[in-house]
């Protein structure tokens, strides 16, 4: 196979990497292309398609990661076994309907999005060769459980530097995203968990936390944050929070809190706190905060920080810094398993930020998501006098919460839907039980919006924010 039947639609908003992984994937998954079969190398693709070959890289790295294509050595990229996943794609039902609603939005206010189009290509793949040419075959040799200890101390002085982290290379643990993190850090502390989370929280975290048998304990929230007064009243001996920038309310937590957080975590030995650092790198306003683990002279806290947010979401290279005290369940329970990062992606991402490319690129990104920020705060004067905005300091999304309790997160959601703008009500990120628990109180409650920017242009923001001011009207 040297082509695609593949056509690229520069004028709808979508990367051109995601409208060729978005291809290929589909055609996995529809069996149109058979487990095995051998797809068109990158130069090649790039060629046909008369784009950059550091974009056809990008859209196959996607899907490497996520299993549908594996990367052979001097032969090229083949197509994975699909069957299971195949017959599983297409038990779900989906109507006409919603099929038709979900490809005609014409903006979508995703809090996942990030800006790709300044994404340094060049450095990166010039990068990328000289690390194959320089390393040779010892690259390919088989890598420390933790990660390369190269990448590992790099890490240390980016986390000590920027994020006041104290650690050492044997504390970081180097992993193919969060997730694999997460399901790692179960082994690590063992069965019978009761884990202590926010509400609303990351959802991907608590599903997780399940998947390893724990009992999650969901806890209510206030301006501060977790509350300590339910935390101390629960059986948890672990708290997952998100203390520079908590998904999905943008409360930022200060100083106090965290310092009674650390307090809790002390008073018992089997005690720990879960920072999830995820996008502490964007913040608008004051200086940047210190991680809570800076802060931690008990081995309390369990750091985990990811370059996805920050780089790409291609970029499935995430870390977490464990407390000492842990390294020896780690060993005992985990340390046989192998590294889930590529060597050569940790090489590549090592001299990237070794060479001053990544702190470039966050200055840089730094720039253009706080002119987005100004640009929807801008275009929300209009719902100032029905809708609160919070979380406005830091992170890639805002929070609206309605001032009056006149309409529903349901009914401003299909609003949205029907004007071509797809939003996300709070209530995504509650687990089903508490929706249900909540049922009747939401009639009464605030309704709140997510509204994410990162992923749309300053022109795009301002028009999909005119087209909510008349769908609410």
């Amino acid at each position: 196979m040297n082509e695609l039947a593949i056509t690229l639609d520069t004028q709808n908003g979508v990367y051109l990497y995601e409208q060729i992984y978005q291809y290929i994937k589909n055609e996995i998954i529809e069996g149109k292309f058979r487990s095995g079969e051998r797809l068109p190398s990158t130069r090649a693709l790039a060629e046909h398609l008369q784009i950059a070959r550091s974009t056809v890289e990008l859209a196959y790295e996607q899907l490497v990661s996520e299993g549908y294509i594996e990367s052979r050595p001097y032969k090229g990229y083949f197509v994975c076994p699909i069957e299971e996943m195949y017959h599983l794609e297409h038990q779900k039902t989906i109507t006409k309907e919603e099929v038709k609603m979900e490809n005609s939005y014409l903006y979508d206010l995703t809090p996942n999005g990030i800006e790709m189009k300044a994404f340094p290509f060049s450095t990166w793949k010039k990068i990328t060769k000289n690390v194959l040419a320089e390393k040779q075959r010892d690259i390919f040799e088989l890598g420390h459980p933790k990660g390369d200890i190269q990448f590992r101390n790099t890490i240390c002085r980016y986390l000590h530097s920027f994020r006041g982290v104290s650690c050492e290379p044997e504390q970081i643990i180097v992993g193919a995203g969060n997730d694999y993190l997460l399901l790692l850090l179960g082994k690590i502390l063992g069965e019978n968990q009761k884990v202590a989370m926010e509400n609303a929280t990351y959802q991907r975290a608590k599903r997780i936390f399940v998947t390893s048998g724990y009992d999650i304990i969901s806890l209510p929230m206030d301006k501060n944050g977790m509350s300590i007064e339910h935390l101390k009243n629960s059986q948890a001996n672990i708290a997952y929070i998100m203390p520079s920038h908590q998904f999905p309310t943008g409360v930022v937590m200060p100083i106090g809190r965290r310092m009674e957080l650390l307090k809790w975590a002390a008073e018992k030995e089997k005690r720990y706190l879960i920072e999830d650092d995820y996008d502490s790198e964007f913040r608008y306003k004051g200086k940047p905060i210190p991680a809570l683990q800076a802060s931690d002279k008990k081995e309390k806290v369990i750091y985990m920080g990811t370059f996805s947010k920050s780089i790409a979401p291609a970029i499935r290279v995430s870390f977490m810094v464990l407390p000492k005290p842990l390294l020896k369940n780690y060993e005992e329970n985990a340390g046989f398993l192998s590294s889930t990062v590529s060597r050569i992606d940790q090489a590549i991402l090592n001299e990237f930020i070794a060479a001053g490319h990544y702190e470039r690129y966050l200055n840089k990104m730094r720039k253009i998501y706080r002119s987005k920020h100004d640009c929807l705060l801008e275009a929300l004067k209009p719902f100032s006098h029905r809708f609160q905005i919070s979380g406005e300091n830091a992170g890639l999304h805002i929070v609206l919460s309605a001032k009056e309790n006149k309409v529903t997160e349901e009914q401003l959601v299909e609003k949205a839907a029907l004007a071509k703008v797809k939003v996300y009500g709070m209530s995504n990120y509650e687990t089903r039980c508490e929706k249900e628990a909540l049922s009747e109180k939401n009639k009464k409650n605030q309704a709140k919006i997510l509204i994410g920017y990162a992923g749309l242009s300053e022109k795009e923001i301002e028009d999909a924010l005119s087209i909510l001011e008349r769908a609410w009207a």
